[in-house]
C-alpha cells in the first residue's frame, strides 16, 4: 500500500507524540507533555500527515501567514520509513498549502542538516533565537 499523504488539522496529540518519539526528533520535543504538544497542534496553520494504511509515519507542523513565509517547525518521519522520500514530500505538501506566494523557513535539527540541501533547499546565512523559558 503506497504511503498516503493529506492535511490533518485535528491530529491527535498522542499520535503527535508516537510519530516524535520514532523519528528521534522527540529527544527535542516536549513528548512527556501531552497539553503541549495539543496546543502546538491546534496552533498551527498547516499540518501534513504521511500514513501507511492507518499508522502516522510522517508529519510536517507549519505556522504561516499564507502570503509571505512559512516557518515549518516540525518535520519528522519515523526512523523505520526514512530515505523513502516522504520528508521532502510533506515539505511539498506544506509548502503548497501554505501557498506559491511563501517562502518556507525551517532550522534544521542538528542530525538532519545534511539532509536539506541534498532535497534542494538552500541554507541561510543567519538565524537569530531566543530560548524558551522553559
Amino acid at each position: 500500500m503506497p504511503i498516503a499523504y493529506s492535511l490533518e488539522p485535528d491530529l491527535c496529540a498522542e499520535e503527535f507524540r508516537a510519530v516524535l518519539i520514532a523519528s528521534t526528533l522527540g529527544e527535542r520535543r516536549p513528548v512527556g507533555d501531552l497539553p503541549r504538544l495539543d496546543r502546538m497542534l491546534r496552533q498551527a496553520d498547516v499540518i501534513a500527515t504521511a500514513r501507511d494504511g492507518t499508522r502516522l509515519v510522517g508529519i510536517s507542523r507549519a505556522i504561516t501567514d499564507f502570503s509571505y513565509c512559512c516557518y515549518l517547525s516540525d518535520l519528522a518521519v519515523d526512523a523505520a520509513y526514512q530515505r523513502q522520500g516522504i520528508g521532502k514530500r510533506l515539505i511539498a505538501k506544506t509548502h503548497e498549502a501554505a501557498g506559491d506566494l511563501t517562502a518556507l523557513i525551517l532550522v534544521a535539527a542538528p542530525a538532519a542538516q545534511s539532509y536539506y540541501p541534498r532535497i534542494g533547499m538552500q541554507q541561510h546565512p543567519s538565524c537569530w533565537t531566543l530560548s524558551r523559558a522553559r
